[in-house]
């Protein structure tokens, strides 16, 4: 076991190079599946095996461009399981010997959580067995290995809490306030306690909004946009001033990576979006992109602990060598353009139990819902 004194220092060279085998969990999820399969994309020989729950928000489909491509898919594993089975878990990041599974993997990228603040205000349990139970079970299968093994973190600036004034830095307080983001925060918690305790290789990244293709329809552009597309109305919460730096999803995704290579253990990296807007502004911008009436959209109750505003400094993972590459105009206009193109992908998100987590957030909110008063769409400076 490796002392806290003898922590590895990444920052003089990547962490994971092309070639190596990666464990992605919750590499069905939004985020989680772009990573993979823009890093299978790239056909340097890479491989991934993903763990995946396969939850309302764990999508197979999402994988589908790279198992329908042959090359790609000889360098994908899928594991149906739970982050929080030791079993599973310790069977992936550390194989037996003479067993049929690849070698054992060279680092974990954590994407799997349960990840809608909506949701971990009807149902908290669930956050709290992904979050925290689950990371630490990731975690104890890293330590057992018994050689180097890079771990990241995917995390959010929810943990901040509401930023009224300025962008929030790496070395802030966290202050979380929903259920959600108290278990991303605990989780991130215990992953420096065993960088420091156990002298584990790991670093944090915390991402701002992110939105993009195969979003699952539950968060707010891809609620609107399918809403929208059915003439629904659309329940927009309260005012609709809260304000979110938007992130796109391959942004997100390429950041991740750089971090995974680049960073230095026990470090936190924000990765922060490409514009700061209000909420009824984007709801405006991407019913322009439809054509779309804004007579669609209905003011309805606010959420518990909805926060204001979150805002993230950049400045050390601009260090790192990071920038976002997609403006949010550019990147709404290829979301908005997917979903519209991409019916029964949304469509089939959209079934199962959707009609009644759907009733249970919004059936009562939209029964006291209002027409809100018109504004144009933004333009992007």
């Amino acid at each position: 076991m490796r002392s806290p004194a003898a922590r590895p220092d990444r920052a003089d060279g990547p962490a994971v190079g092309p070639g190596s085998h990666l464990l992605v969990t919750g590499g069905a999820g939004f985020i989680g599946s772009a990573f993979v399969r823009d890093i299978l994309a790239r056909r340097d020989g890479t491989r991934i095996t993903v763990l995946d729950k396969l939850t309302y928000a764990g999508n197979r489909a999402n994988l589908a461009p790279v198992e329908t491509d042959p090359e790609q898919a000889a360098r994908l594993r899928f594991v149906e399981g739970d982050i929080a089975d030791p079993v599973i878990v310790g069977s992936l990041v550390a194989p037996v010997a003479g067993s049929a599974a690849p070698r054992a993997v060279d680092a974990v990228v954590n994407f799997a959580a349960e990840s809608h603040v909506d949701r971990s205000i009807l149902d908290q349990e669930a956050f709290l067995r992904t979050g925290v139970i689950g990371v630490h079970v990731l975690l104890e299968a890293v330590r057992a290995a018994g050689r180097p093994i890079r771990y990241l973190q995917v995390s959010t600036d929810e943990v901040y809490g509401s930023v009224e004034t300025g962008r929030s830095a790496e070395t802030d307080p966290l202050s979380p306030r929903s259920p959600y983001s108290a278990a991303k925060a605990a989780g991130e918690l215990l992953v420096q306690s065993y960088v420091v305790t156990y002298g584990l290789d790991a670093v944090v990244t915390r991402g701002s909004n992110t939105y993009g293709p195969y979003h699952h329809p539950e968060k707010l552009i891809p609620l609107f946009v399918t809403n929208a597309l059915d003439d629904l109305p659309l329940p927009l919460y309260g005012d609709g001033l809260q304000q979110r730096d938007w992130l796109f999803v391959s942004d997100h995704a390429g950041a991740i990576e750089h971090v995974l290579r680049n960073g230095v253990a026990g470090e936190t990296y924000n990765i922060p979006g490409s514009a700061e807007m209000a909420n009824r502004d984007v709801v405006a911008a991407l019913l322009e992109r439809l054509g779309k009436p804004w007579s669609l959209v209905r003011s309805v109750p606010d959420r518990p602990g909805h926060d204001r505003r979150y805002a993230l400094d950049g400045a050390k993972v601009a260090a790192l060598g990071w920038r976002n590459r997609t403006s949010f105009v550019e990147g709404l206009a290829t979301t908005v353009d997917w979903f519209r193109a991409n019916e029964a992908w949304w469509r089939a998100a959209r079934s199962g139990d959707w009609d009644a987590y759907y009733e249970r957030q919004y059936g009562s909110r939209l029964a006291h819902g209002q027409a809100v008063a018109e504004i144009s769409a933004p333009t992007e400076a």
